[in-house]
């Protein structure tokens, strides 16, 4: 099997990481498929891989009362899925569950562990990036606790628009409304109301984002929190 080029990968930490690092972990990646619900690990199970994302979405679930799940946090090519690797463990929090299909660069649990010790590069990354992340799981509960659906909607659609990679991507109501721990017909009769206003358009699973700056204007401020915390975490280090 050859071994990937840095200059052929589309996940971002990837991209970014001194060459040197990147060719400790490069014979250990592995290219797969994400298929829309396939699930990747669950809650208080063990972790096996660690995902760095090149296209599509990962939603990191809670499990709620009731069998309910809501999403916390939303991976993309701008991150990785296993974060409790760099924090020396192996236990998930939640559930990873591909929200959004597209494909991912694999890495065996053994493998990172062992690049993670040998690598303090990639260490240091991976932990702004996780304080990235905390700051997204943070500011989801305080808005999906006192913002309104039209709000949160607005936000979650520019977060999934921003790591999609393209103006239009498969999207169904029954997964927003997952996402967003509304009834269906809350999100369908939100996303109609966007959709009235030419924000957006949608039709047989695909949502079409049509105008990116009044979707901004629609959302609430913690969309543009997480867009500044996170660009100031991955600025270059002195």
């Amino acid at each position: 099997m050859s071994i990937i080029e840095q200059r052929q990968v589309a996940n971002q930490l990837l991209a970014a990481l001194p060459p040197a690092d990147f060719a400790r972990l490069a014979p250990a990646l592995a290219p797969v498929d994400l298929a829309v619900y396939q699930t990747l690990f669950r809650a208080e199970e063990e972790v096996e891989a660690a995902y760095f994302v090149e296209t599509g979405t990962i939603s990191m679930l809670a499990h709620l009362e009731g069998g309910h799940l809501v999403e916390i946090g939303m991976v993309g090519s701008d991150g990785m899925a296993g974060l409790p690797f760099v924090f020396g463990t192996t236990i998930s929090p939640a559930d990873a569950v591909v929200q959004i299909p597209g494909r991912s660069l694999r890495v065996a649990a053994p493998a990172f562990r062992r690049v993670l010790q040998e690598s303090p590069a990639l260490t240091s990354m991976l932990l702004r990036y996780a304080q990235a992340f905390h700051t997204q799981v943070s500011l989801a509960a305080g808005c999906n606790a006192t913002h309104n659906i039209v709000h949160r909607l607005a936000r979650w659609l520019l977060m999934a628009h921003d790591r999609a990679g393209s103006d239009e991507f498969p999207l169904t109501h029954e997964i927003m409304s997952q996402m967003l721990a509304v009834r269906r017909t809350g999100v369908t009769v939100t996303a109609g109301a966007l959709r009235s206003a030419g924000l957006i358009d949608y039709s047989r699973g695909k949502i079409i984002i049509l105008d990116r700056p009044g979707l901004e204007k629609a959302a609430c401020e913690c969309y543009g929190t997480i867009q500044r915390i996170t660009k100031r975490l991955n600025a270059p280090r002195p």
